[in-house]
């Protein structure tokens, strides 16, 4: 498979912005050696803060490449580091067609795709928020696999046993399932995973 344009780029930043978030936050990685070395996939979790993506970055050799708001393109202090690290910009004001164009391109190169099925940070005391379809429809539409995640803890500098991502038995989107269907399943798989990882956490296991 041949390597996207800015994947040694990406490498290096994810090395050194990498090996410093795990000193800050101490993270623990669960179930990644799930994650399929190859083929096209969806990274797809739960979302509640700023460095969610980080978390799923870290855990693969893979280049993951993350839908962000245009609005970072927008800001030259910042946008050379999202088209470096193969960020898509989305206009989330529209229906983006030109951003999904771009997010099943990547898919049907084979490559990593990321995406937060909520749409945006959960900033309320729901458990998780309604999943938009954008992922599961992706993956019908190209035969990628899902990779479920989910996070949890908080981000607490140096602080143990506390931040965690557990990674979920990838599935395919077959093309007789209804999105309804699909979207129910990927619920309940990050759903789970987001239960188990809380109990762990409560119970000190890590």
């Amino acid at each position: 498979m041949k390597k996207e344009s800015h994947y040694y780029r990406y490498c290096f930043l994810r090395g050194v912005l990498g090996f410093v978030f795990k000193i800050l936050y101490r993270p623990k990685i669960i179930n990644n050696n799930i994650i399929p070395k190859k083929g096209p996939i969806i990274v797809s979790g739960n979302h509640f803060h700023l460095f969610d993506q980080n978390l799923a970055i870290i855990s693969t050799k893979r280049m993951i490449h993350y839908m962000a708001k245009i609005e970072y393109f927008q800001d030259k202090k910042v946008a050379w580091f999202f088209k470096m690290v193969g960020c898509i910009p989305v206009n989330r004001e529209v229906k983006d067609e030109g951003a999904v164009e771009s997010a099943i391109e990547v898919l049907e190169n084979d490559y990593a795709l990321g995406v937060f099925p909520e749409g945006t940070r959960n900033k309320t005391d729901k458990f998780l928020l309604p999943f938009k379809f954008g992922v599961v429809s992706m993956a019908q539409k190209t035969g990628a696999e899902i990779v479920p995640y989910a996070i949890t803890g908080e981000y607490k500098i140096f602080k143990k046993n506390n931040l965690n991502i557990r990674f979920g038995k990838p599935f395919k989107v077959p093309k007789d399932m209804s999105l309804e269907t699909a979207n129910k399943k990927l619920f309940k798989e990050i759903s789970d995973l987001k239960k188990k990882g809380l109990k762990d956490i409560k119970n000190g296991l890590y």
